[in-house]
């Protein structure tokens, strides 16, 4: 996150009620059946998926999260590389209800992977690698020319032999201290790490997972929707209740994730002026602040279960960075069974809104506390941040009024 058209789909309708109505009266820890799990361990891979189809892993879904969420944005990326199975764990020991694991793009060969982006000359140590150095190229990405090496241009073979480096290294200096420990997670190895820990802590864990540049990789034949839907129905997550939600910037995604499986669906929305690339790429000339209205939210209320909005679009900025007064897009949202799970809380100073910024130094830490109080107090249902322990921390003040 951080930024083919089709007619929203009555499927999704029933499941966006239970599990809209099911999450703001969402209450309580997150379930886990670790004797069933255990039990689980002696059978075939086909029978855990049949039991997980079949137990609906409690049958309580989304209700079963802690409201406001507390989502590890890419795992626990303010202390670990992002998208790695360190960050991934961390984020789960600091106390995360679900981890963002994670941004998916195709290889070469077809195979989903975990980074933030296709191009991954920022987030691993590709550049050092002089066998890939005939594969650094310009490509025009939603747009945009973007320089570097791209997931696509490797076989999943070639991209294990790479590691992760942390992508902001003036915000996160502590960070490149793991530089190179961690290998690109796929994401079938993130299904099974989901089983693995689900085991281990006697708890269930979620995940959110979010289709990056749908439109962009099925122009060159990757589609990413059938890749996603493919894994779910293997490793039986593919369910309303399954503890894997879905998210996208491009609402026809979403939508055709719809059509695919019955698992929680939201949508990603960046700036007011912006244009969501499908839109563009179809000559839908809506723009963001168009799906924010009463209108746009009824309409995907039709095919998802929630919004990922950025936290501007729940609180504007003015001139001078400060909080103006907060929209109505949370009320708006929730008259129409949509939760929101806006984006994203960092705890670093240039992240913060200027009221709650303590100096000038870019790795140093604001009044995070402050800013979670004033932003769950706006009615928001979670919130994907880069430091889990400090959203469960200030949960719990918030909650304790």
């Amino acid at each position: 996150m951080d930024s083919d058209q089709t007619n929203g789909q009555t499927q999704g309708t029933g499941r966006r009620a239970l599990l809209g109505a099911a999450v703001l009266g969402a209450g309580g820890a997150v379930f886990g059946l670790p004797g069933t799990a255990r039990a689980a361990d002696a059978r075939t891979a086909d029978a855990r998926t049949a039991d997980a189809r079949t137990a609906g892993y409690g049958g309580r879904g989304l209700k079963s999260l802690p409201v406001p969420t507390i989502i590890g944005h890419r795992g626990a990326s303010g202390y670990r590389p992002e998208h790695t199975f360190g960050s991934y764990n961390l984020a789960l020991d600091l106390g995360a209800d679900v981890v963002e694991a994670g941004d998916l793009v195709p290889t070469k060969d077809g195979h989903l992977v975990c980074r933030h982006e296709p191009e991954i000359g920022g987030t691993t140590d590709v550049a050092s690698h002089p066998e890939f150095a005939d594969r650094k190229t310009t490509k025009v990405l939603d747009g945009v020319p973007t320089t570097g090496w791209f997931t696509e241009d490797f076989t999943l073979a070639e991209l294990k032999t790479l590691r992760a480096v942390e992508r902001i290294p003036a915000n996160r200096p502590h960070n490149t201290l793991y530089n190179g420990r961690w290998e690109i997670p796929t994401f079938e190895e993130v299904l099974k790490w989901q089983d693995e820990q689900t085991r281990k802590r006697g708890k269930q864990v979620w995940i959110y997972p979010e289709t990056k540049h749908p439109t962009y990789f099925r122009k060159l034949g990757l589609g990413l929707e059938e890749r996603v839907a493919k894994l779910l129905r293997k490793y039986g997550r593919d369910g309303r209740d399954s503890p894997v939600i879905l998210q996208s910037f491009e609402p026809s995604s979403i939508q055709k994730l719809n059509q695919l499986v019955d698992n929680p669906l939201v949508v990603l929305l960046s700036s007011a002026s912006s244009r969501p690339y499908d839109f563009v790429e179809a000559g839908d000339p809506r723009t963001v602040a168009d799906l924010i209205t009463p209108k746009g939210l009824r309409e995907i209320a039709g095919y998802a279960q929630g919004i990922g909005p950025t936290l501007d679009l729940i609180i504007p900025k003015n001139a001078d960075g400060t909080l103006a007064q907060p929209t109505t897009l949370v009320s708006d949202a929730h008259k129409v069974g949509l939760v929101l799970h806006p984006y994203t809380m960092r705890n670093e100073n240039p992240f913060l809104p200027a009221e709650y910024r303590k100096g000038s130094a870019a790795d140093a830490y604001g009044d995070v506390f402050g800013a979670f109080r004033t932003y769950f107090a706006t009615g928001i249902d979670g919130v994907f941040t880069d430091n889990a322990d400090t959203g469960v921390l200030a949960r719990a003040d918030f909650l304790a009024g």
